[in-house]
């Protein structure tokens, strides 16, 4: 036996039930999100009898049980148990269409560049019946007090604020199409002329909205919720993909757990969501739920691996054989795996992550990343966040684990490991890191695979690099002072009237003088982290030039010695700065910056016998490259 139907619905019908709250929404779906264009375009494809898609709805009532609201603008708000049936697929449309024909409220969207408006629509009757009219054009928005403004938001260009306005300029309101009998009557009073074009307008356009069928597919109260959420995923491709969140989200709501309220939290039932909490925090402010879900994978799927070793280890006296280990359930980061986490999986788990994650900033502040801007990989905070979870008792701090979750760290960041796909490595790391901090087991492979060649440092040119924010990171953690106000960076950085940002050490334009290539001069070597007024005093001048200028400032007041030794705070090594010598200070910061790097990863970047500045054509093209990405 079938457990769907499909039948044509008028379209009325439909949004009269909406309207009444018989047709509501799971409260896992996402909030509407059309814009304004977006909206015109639906309304002329309904007015030119386009099909504009199925609509699939599940009938309440069974086994599948989800949260549920009311569709966005229905006021007042449908209560739950009125509901008869919910919008799998099509709620963006059916939103839409609500919200415009429907409610006599103004539609809240925006524009295309994000801009937030309230708009009633109307239909410009005359250009509407235009021989060969794009109905595009003949579809007008005009603000909440329903005018319309010309240049600067001075002089009203269009008033339909009554309907004596609506009637003599021939505009007929959108939220009145099932109404139109009563707009006729007012019209036959108001301007009486135009009666003849409005029938030929009722023909040609308000017809075809009360006419309007949408095909609807009709999941009965018997469907499983297995086939259900399968369904739920197959069917919302337009727009936005489904991410993980929302696909576990209707899953638990199955179960009657409301994984949005966990994380998002919500006013009306009075929760407050894990992400505000995260979100406090600077350097958790990109942390999203399927970062948070997948931390949670990675320590379920780590558990149960150890509990089916630890069975056939008992089971085999204590020596488990090669070819059972292979069978071992793995630990994973997956998408299919993290949609296949059970709600107790998940609560179990999630105060316990909660927690690793509010570490997370401690353990990057001890780094020297103070702000999320210095964060080198997103990415690298899952694994880092279970680690620390799973080390709930704070041993991360003793000073053995701590090197050596620092080395694993440094050594993702620097090795560049975590751009691009890294599930992967995500679950190699979990597993292998803990066994390493807290059972002295095998070197992790990030920690053997990373390594560092010294041409890098030349090929570095973006910030949104991970190796060159993880360079950039290491100077500030040496101490760096500013040039300028003399505290330390990182305590300037809290000041945002200092404007700290990473500039030229030998300026561009002395450089671009002096023949020196932009691949040469661009890169991090000449580079680093200091405030806008030091920056401003440097200008294009020579080293030998500005060094003078700022020790001679009333707020610097350096003398050489002085001046050069907080130079050295950023690695720069001052007496080739003094006598302008471009090629031998390239080479020299170069290096120290490389005893940087090998102190961080623990061992020594890849070397390379090549002059440290010279450019090849590979360098031309890195930068090329690094332009165009950061453009």
């Amino acid at each position: 036996m079938s457990s769907f139907e499909t039948n044509p619905k008028d379209m009325k019908d439909l949004l009269v039930d909406i309207q009444a709250g018989k047709i509501q929404l799971p409260d896992f779906q996402r909030g509407w999100v059309w814009e304004d264009m977006r909206i015109r375009e639906l309304l002329v494809s309904v007015a030119q009898s386009f099909p504009v898609g199925a609509v699939m709805m599940l009938e309440t009532g069974g086994e599948v049980t989800f949260e549920q609201r009311g569709v966005e603008g229905v006021e007042p708000r449908p209560k739950a148990e009125d509901a008869k049936w919910l919008i799998l697929d099509g709620q963006q449309r059916l939103t839409t269409l609500t919200q415009v024909l429907q409610l006599k409220t103004p539609v809240q969207t925006h524009n295309g560049r994000g801009k937030k408006m309230k708009l009633f629509y109307y239909w410009d009757i005359e250009k509407a019946l235009q021989p060969g009219a794009d109905l595009l054009d003949a579809i007008v928005a005009v603000d909440e007090r329903r005018q319309q403004y010309g240049q600067f938001h001075r002089d009203v260009t269009l008033d339909l604020s009554t309907r004596e306005h609506e009637c003599l300029a021939m505009h007929f309101p959108c939220n009145a199409m099932f109404d139109a009998m009563a707009w006729m009557v007012d019209l036959s009073k108001l301007n009486p002329t135009k009666i003849q074009q409005f029938l030929e307008f009722q023909q040609a356009v308000i017809g075809r909205f009360t006419g309007y069928k949408v095909p609807v597919i009709q999941l009965l109260k018997d469907t499983s919720k297995e086939a259900v959420c399968t369904v739920f995923e197959k069917v919302n491709t337009g727009g936005v993909a489904l991410n993980v969140f929302e696909l576990i989200t209707a899953t638990f709501a199955a179960e009657k757990f409301n994984l949005r309220d966990d994380w998002l939290g919500s006013v009306e039932r009075n929760v407050q969501g894990r992400r505000t909490r995260l979100h406090t925090h600077d350097l958790l402010r990109n942390v999203e739920a399927s970062d948070f879900i997948q931390s949670i994978t990675l320590l379920e799927t780590r558990t149960k691996r150890h509990e089916r070793l630890a069975e056939l280890t008992k089971a085999n006296a204590g020596v488990v054989p090669d070819e059972d280990k292979q069978q071992l359930p793995p630990v994973s980061a997956k998408r299919k795996t993290m949609l296949a986490l059970s709600r107790t999986a998940y609560e179990s788990w999630a105060g316990k992550v909660e927690q690793g994650y509010l570490q997370v900033p401690s353990f990057l502040r001890k780094q020297s990343i103070l702000r999320l801007r210095e964060l080198p990989y997103q990415t690298q905070l899952v694994p880092l966040a279970a680690i620390l979870a799973e080390l709930d008792n704070k041993d991360w701090l003793t000073p053995v684990m701590f090197n050596k979750l620092s080395l694993w760290y440094w050594c993702g960041v620097l090795g560049e490991l975590y751009g691009g796909a890294v599930e992967t490595r995500i679950a190699k790391d979990v597993e292998e890191v803990l066994d390493w901090v807290t059972n002295n087991g095998p070197v992790p492979a990030t920690v053997s695979d990373a390594s560092f060649d010294a041409q890098r440092l030349d090929r570095l040119y973006t910030r949104n690099s991970a190796a060159y924010k993880g360079v950039n990171v290491l100077v500030l953690r040496q101490g760096a002072q500013d040039w300028y106000f003399k505290s330390t960076v990182d305590k300037l950085d809290n000041d945002d009237m200092l404007s700290l940002d990473i500039h030229h050490i030998f300026p561009e334009d002395w450089c671009k003088k002096r023949g020196i290539k932009p691949a040469v001069f661009n890169s991090i070597v000449n580079k680093t982290p200091i405030s806008y007024k030091a920056n401003r005093k440097i200008g294009g001048a020579a080293p030998s030039a500005y060094l003078a200028k700022l020790q001679a400032e009333k707020l610097v007041a350096l003398d050489a010695a002085a001046m050069d030794a907080l130079l050295e705070t950023h690695q720069v090594p001052a007496q080739f700065l003094r006598t302008d010598d471009f090629e031998g200070f390239y080479a020299a910061r170069k290096a120290n910056l490389l005893a940087l790097v090998e102190q961080a990863m623990g061992k020594a970047p890849l070397a390379h016998a090549d002059a440290s500045n010279d450019v090849d054509g590979a360098a031309e093209e890195a930068f090329a490259a690094a332009q165009a990405a950061e453009a």
